[in-house]
């Protein structure tokens, strides 16, 4: 693991205190590790699904077999990738 310093306002640094326990972390570190863990799958859900949205328009022209096989592949390894899976 890598060590990362940085500072949070005074604020933030309260709130992320009270909220500890209640949430069941031991301390500040893994809080802010599951915060930035789940900002993370958020970013790339996001992206996900705007690429999704870009497929969403070319549906209405006429599509070969072989382009649908290779647009399911194409979207079935992003998620394997953003998921860490292999497909092999």
């Amino acid at each position: 693991m890598e060590t990362v310093t940085f500072k949070l306002q005074e604020g933030i640094v309260k709130k992320i205190d009270r909220m500890i326990r209640p949430l069941n972390f031991n301390n500040r570190t893994e809080f802010i590790r599951e915060a930035i863990r789940e900002k993370l799958i958020l970013i790339e859900r996001d992206s996900v699904i705007h690429e999704l949205r870009r497929f969403k328009g070319t549906s209405k022209l006429s599509v070969s077999d072989k382009k649908l096989h290779e647009i399911r592949e194409e979207v079935a390894n992003k998620y394997a990738k953003n998921l860490g899976i292999k497909l092999d």
